[in-house]
């Protein structure tokens, strides 16, 4: 039967045998993605092709947005194919695409879909969503896989070829992960410096919990709960071994729970390593959100112990919060 589609991989073939004296023609359903579609073809003074999804539940709420590419070529001596420009468009009904050829066909002719890509399209608005795999996709997948392989080198211990000395233990690492990953590290094992000879880092301002946060910051491993738990030691830690991301990272965890049980702790923290929007924060805080008032004793006992600019720093914030309008 010539209204038949055969398909193959992305791409959909129908072979008219005849057109006869007809002036419509229409696929059997075929299925390409997660549709059924439907080729159709009109004949006048042109020959119109259409491409468009079977009407079903499916096609109404996952619509489909396709980019594709149609050819209609002659089986006679007079190969001549007519080829479309690709087009890449939402489609619903019969209505949404139709490829008029100013031309008709007599005897066999050959209708190829080649269906470059198959998204669905968010009927709530947003990105449609592709069906097959794509770079995106493909990365993604890759980074997963090598995370795994990332965490099994740090838990099992895969050829690990340092030893890490804590406060309250020791853990291992990998010299290329920790170079890679900081200056500081990096530098410590190109030189001859002891932990080059070694092989050991001494880390023993951290615990070894806090540490192996840290190290599955690095490997890309960690969970947002250790990260949560531990984020005032990789601060340190961070600027410590100047791993920039990190700081970055811990300076924004920082800024989204200030409360009055920690604002005067997070804004001694952004003083000492510097944190320009976490010292705002807290300043913002205690001063334009007239949080002050709520911690009269304990802002008391931080004055007597606070660095002599950052009260300074303070008092200017006072100045500005109380200018009269």
């Amino acid at each position: 039967m010539d209204s038949k589609v055969e398909t193959i991989s992305r791409l959909a073939q129908w072979r008219i045998d005849t057109f006869g004296p007809s002036t419509y023609k229409r696929s059997d359903p075929f299925k390409m993605g997660i549709w059924n579609w439907i080729l159709s073809i009109e004949k006048s003074r042109y020959m119109y092709f259409r491409l468009f999804p079977e009407l079903s539940r499916v096609s109404k709420e996952q619509p489909p947005e396709a980019r594709f590419v149609l050819r209609v070529t002659t089986t006679g001596t007079n190969r001549k194919p007519y080829i479309s420009p690709i087009h890449e468009r939402l489609l619903r009904t019969s209505d949404d695409f139709v490829w008029p050829i100013d031309t008709t066909f007599q005897g066999r002719f050959v209708i190829d879909v080649e269906f470059l890509d198959l998204k669905i399209y968010p009927l709530n608005g947003g990105e449609a969503n592709p069906i097959w795999p794509s770079d995106g996709v493909m990365q993604s997948l890759a980074t997963q896989s090598t995370l795994r392989c990332l965490s099994r080198m740090l838990f099992e211990g895969i050829h690990a070829d340092v030893i890490i000395n804590t406060a309250d233990g020791t853990v291992r690492s990998h010299k290329a992960i920790l170079s890679a990953s900081s200056p500081v590290f990096h530098s410590m094992f190109l030189h001859n410096l002891r932990e080059k000879e070694s092989s050991t880092i001494d880390i023993e301002d951290m615990s070894t919990e806090s540490c192996t946060a840290l190290l599955s910051y690095l490997y890309g491993t960690i969970k947002q709960e250790d990260f949560w738990k531990h984020r005032l030691a990789l601060l340190g830690a961070a600027n410590k071994y100047d791993i920039a991301d990190l700081k970055d990272a811990c300076e924004e965890s920082l800024l989204e729970d200030i409360n009055t049980g920690n604002v005067l702790e997070r804004l001694q923290e952004a003083w000492l390593y510097q944190l320009n929007k976490l010292k705002k924060g807290c300043l913002m805080y205690l001063f334009d959100f007239g949080k002050i008032y709520d911690i009269k004793d304990e802002i008391s006992i931080f004055f007597r112990q606070a660095d002599r600019e950052l009260m300074v720093e303070m008092f200017q914030e006072v100045l500005t919060a109380w200018k009269p309008a």
